[in-house]
């Protein structure tokens, strides 16, 4: 009998990072059942007693797999995700209804509402780990095409949904594991500063120009000009389009110091009708029940858990499992900063979910898969599983020239590292 699921146990149980992992990511999950319950008791219930559950099994089976494996999966993966994300923007579909004017939900006959979309997350990080684990023509300004087009298909398949919240997150997660991996920084500043100038560009278009050169739908359009004209100061469209982040800015201004508990939120955020309490805009919950206590509370944990899985990352040897840790890591924290701008009118209302807090089967399935390989990678003993990956460029030597010595011996030149 093979020892090595022992080992992998003994590997789990010692302390280490992945202990926190597990501490910050089980907290967070209480604390949004406790929020959730605040709005929505049915669905509190239902995500502590099968969401969450079915969550965790999920995270078991994902511990088990060889890293190897796994990375030889992330492709037939891809192309499987990019195949059903594909299905959903045909025109009459079956088993895909369309929620709140998009379709980015396949209904599982007798099981539960899959958002595709989540999981694609996962598996973008676990190709693009792939590839640049044996890469290294991303070094080249030229060579990061081909890992901006593994993210581009994706994202414009989940933005045609439309989706623009999930299709945010794909370009902070490919900027750290290209910076992981080793790209250069200045091709990547170059590419971020293009990037930030057509992000200004489709401001400017939305705010001033005519409808047929628009780029963005008419919603998303009005969510940029409300978000602006907010932040301005301006109060006229606090009534549509400025509503939801309204309301959300009132819920935790009103919060104070240590909230209203548990009734007294409850009633406050009934009364004002906060659209999506349960879902995307479950942290203005938690600041009104808990203050500011618990905004600082909530963010720490996210804070812990990320810093947990970059400490896994930093002690694997293992490049695919370093970089996809990197990436998961970056999933997190950029839902987390997306949200919570959007709550408090730093960034327009775009429908993304807080992770391990907001109510939802498939946001909470993803989260606990990246925790699950997290673990798998964490309890993994450093071992040679392919040709040689990606290094880091090593430092360039040179050889002295020989020389005489006061005797006449012919001395050979040293090796130094320059």
């Amino acid at each position: 009998m093979s020892s090595e699921p022992i080992e992998h146990l003994k590997q789990l149980l010692c302390p280490n990072a992945t202990w926190c992992v597990m501490l910050s990511s089980l907290v967070l999950c209480g604390l949004g059942v406790a929020a959730i319950g605040t709005v929505e008791p049915d669905y509190a219930v239902l995500q502590g007693r099968k969401w969450l559950p079915i969550a965790l099994m999920v995270m078991i089976i994902c511990t088990l797999p060889q890293p190897k494996l796994i990375g030889k999966a992330s492709y037939p993966l891809m192309w499987l995700i990019l195949a059903v994300l594909m299905y959903l923007l045909l025109p009459g579909a079956p088993l895909v209804p369309r929620i709140n004017g998009a379709t980015s939900w396949i209904n599982v006959p007798g099981l539960m509402r899959i958002q595709p979309s989540e999981l694609a997350k996962v598996i973008f990080i676990l190709a693009l780990a792939r590839y640049l684990r044996y890469g290294s023509s991303y070094r080249t300004l030229f060579g990061l095409l081909v890992p901006f087009v593994i993210m581009l298909v994706p994202v414009l398949l989940i933005y045609q949904q439309p989706d623009l919240g999930t299709a945010m997150v794909f370009g902070p997660v490919l900027l750290a594991m290209l910076v992981a991996a080793g790209a250069k920084l200045r091709h990547l500043g170059g590419l971020m500063a293009i990037a930030a100038t057509a992000m200004a560009v489709v401001v400017v278009i939305s705010l001033w120009a005519p409808e047929p050169l628009q780029v963005l739908k008419p919603h998303q359009r009005q969510r940029i000009v409300s978000a602006i004209s907010m932040a301005q100061g301006q109060t006229r469209y606090i009534d549509d389009e400025g509503y939801q982040a309204n309301k959300a800015m009132m819920l935790i201004g009103a919060g104070g110091i240590t909230g209203y508990g548990a009734v007294k939120s409850q009633v406050i955020v009934r009364y004002n009708t906060l659209p999506h309490d349960h879902t995307d805009m479950i942290f203005a919950v938690i600041v009104n029940r808990w203050g500011l206590v618990g905004a600082w509370g909530t963010a720490a944990l996210y804070w812990l858990l990320v810093f947990s899985i970059m400490m896994v990352a930093a002690r694997t040897k293992d490049p695919f499992a370093r970089l996809a840790c990197v990436g998961f890591a970056a999933t997190i924290f950029t839902q987390m900063v997306i949200n919570i701008g959007m709550h408090v009118g730093l960034l327009p209302i775009t429908g993304i979910t807080l992770p391990l807090v907001s109510y939802g089967g498939s946001s909470l399935l993803a989260t606990f898969t990246m925790i699950g390989l997290t673990l798998n990678f964490a309890s993994r003993r450093a071992r040679v599983i392919g040709r040689p990956s990606f290094e880091f460029d090593r430092p360039k030597t040179y050889r002295a020239p020989r020389a005489i010595d006061g005797i006449g011996q012919v001395v050979p030149g040293i090796r130094r590292e320059l």
